[in-house]
């Protein structure tokens, strides 16, 4: 999956994401806003996750949603 996808897919994301991480708040999605660095940021700030755990996280979150016909 390639990187911008978050960010060019984020309306369909968006619910996903939240089940994911029901930590996450409206306004932190809306911070989010599809980018991914901030995704990243806010996983950390939410979930105490280190950079790299919050990358893992991502990367399996994307790996689930890479073979949709719309990515």
């Amino acid at each position: 999956m390639n990187k911008d996808t978050i960010e060019g897919n984020w309306k369909q994301f968006k619910g996903s994401i939240k089940e994911a991480w029901g930590k996450l708040t409206d306004d932190d999605l809306d911070v989010i806003n599809g980018k991914r660095e901030q995704l990243l940021g806010r996983l950390q700030e939410r979930y105490g996750y280190k950079k790299e755990e919050a990358e893992k996280h991502v990367v399996d979150f994307e790996k689930k949603f890479s073979d949709w016909k719309w990515l």
